[in-house]
């Protein structure tokens, strides 16, 4: 099969909230026509997603196959590990005005530019490791706005289990949630050595007992790409649906 190609255009918005400049990568499908409208998903960890999950081949399969809803690809990548942390992590310095840049900053500027459905259910927040903590707590906060949230191996640590212990809207958030049965010595930004597995299947339990609209996959394999590559489609079909 031939592989289709879409058009990847390189952005930067700034972000007052950041006070910074923001580089999106934004991938426009091969069949994208101004005339449709687009469900957007936002990627954190963008680069990664883009190089190494191939997230737009992927894209292109799933929409040839009838398998998604037509979509725009919004990759955010990071700095450096050390921004990615700041900006990723509960405890991050910048992850308030983060989360606050996603939904305030982020959103509007892609509703404005491309045809999008202006929806919660439209918009599709997908990250690894703390892409995915930052992604769900992108959701917990404003559930209105990202109404679909896809983690592959996150951290999840005390603040992440209460905050989805306290969350009230269970009803207005789809989760897709995957974990590495090998993940039980995973080595941090911090330097330090923690057990990914367990926290994740605590957190596993909460979001059905809570009754999140979810799809949980434990995977046979380590932290890393080589094993949330083929993952991926999994996660886009859950959460693109048509």
């Amino acid at each position: 099969m031939t592989e289709q190609k879409g058009t990847t255009l390189v952005q930067t918005i700034y972000s007052q909230e950041l006070n910074e400049e923001v580089t999106l990568l934004i991938y426009l499908p091969s069949t994208y026509s101004p005339l449709h409208k687009y469900s957007l998903l936002i990627a954190q960890d963008g680069k990664d997603y883009f190089m190494l999950g191939k997230v737009t081949r992927a894209v292109e399969d799933l929409l040839a196959r009838k398998k998604i809803d037509r979509t725009i690809v919004v990759g955010i990548p990071y700095k450096d590990v050390n921004d990615r942390y700041e900006k990723y992590h509960p405890s991050g310095k910048k992850h308030t005005a983060y989360l606050r840049f996603l939904a305030n900053e982020l959103v509007p500027y892609l509703d404005k530019e491309f045809p999008t459905y202006q929806m919660g259910m439209g918009r599709a927040l997908i990250g690894d490791s703390l892409g995915g903590t930052v992604s769900l707590l992108a959701g917990l906060t404003y559930p209105h706005t990202f109404g679909k949230i896809a983690m592959q191996s996150p951290y999840i640590n005390e603040i992440m289990i209460e905050k989805v212990k306290s969350f009230a809207h269970p009803h207005l958030l789809q989760l897709y949630h995957s974990i590495g049965t090998e993940e039980t010595a995973v080595k941090t930004t911090d330097g330090k050595v923690r057990d990914f597995i367990t926290p994740n299947r605590q957190v596993h339990q909460l979001f059905k007992q809570k009754g999140f609209t979810y799809k949980y996959e434990e995977f046979n394999g380590d932290h890393t790409w080589t094993y949330w590559q083929p993952d991926l489609p999994k996660a886009l079909e859950n959460i693109l649906i048509i």
